[in-house]
């Protein structure tokens, strides 16, 4: 794999605890969307691109795979890639490292660029397809990684 883009560093807080003794499953998104807010800045889809330009950009599906329980207190990293984008959307990949070095669970999202004035998507403006081309080439994928791209079933023979 690629250089990922790697998060701040992230604890598991009581208040994300279930009745299972467990993190409840809303919380590993929360991480995964804090992670890519800190990508996303890098590659100027960020809070201050909305606030200045009027284009922002909205999840349009997200799929989570839970591979393993997170506990309270540990710590973890969130480390990102882009798998895809084009004109409009981008496919980006996540995995939550836990402190012991686990992958604890995936996130693929497919994400796509809105104008605020509709809401509606539309084009990347060239300076943020540009740095789209630029993230993809240090945080990129050259294959789908394990478990990206799967759909949810159950197999029948």
């Amino acid at each position: 794999m690629s250089t990922p883009h790697i998060s701040t560093v992230m604890e598991v807080v009581p208040e994300w605890i279930d009745y299972n003794g467990h993190m409840n499953m809303a919380f590993y998104s929360a991480l995964f969307d804090r992670a890519a807010d800190e990508f996303y800045e890098q590659i100027g889809l960020g809070a201050s691109y909305a606030q200045s330009r009027g284009f922002t950009s909205y999840t349009g599906e997200v799929k989570i795979r839970y591979l393993r329980e997170l506990h309270l207190g540990q710590t973890l990293r969130v480390h990102s890639w882009l798998l895809d984008h084009d004109a409009k959307r981008f496919h980006t990949w996540q995995e939550i490292h836990a402190d012991d070095g686990v992958i604890a669970a995936t996130a693929e999202t497919l994400a796509l660029h809105i104008d605020m004035s509709g809401p509606k998507v539309a084009p990347f403006p060239d300076d943020i397809a540009a740095g789209l081309d630029a993230f993809a080439v240090k945080h990129g994928l050259p294959e789908m990684p394990e478990g990206a791209g799967r759909a949810i079933g159950i197999p029948r023979r």
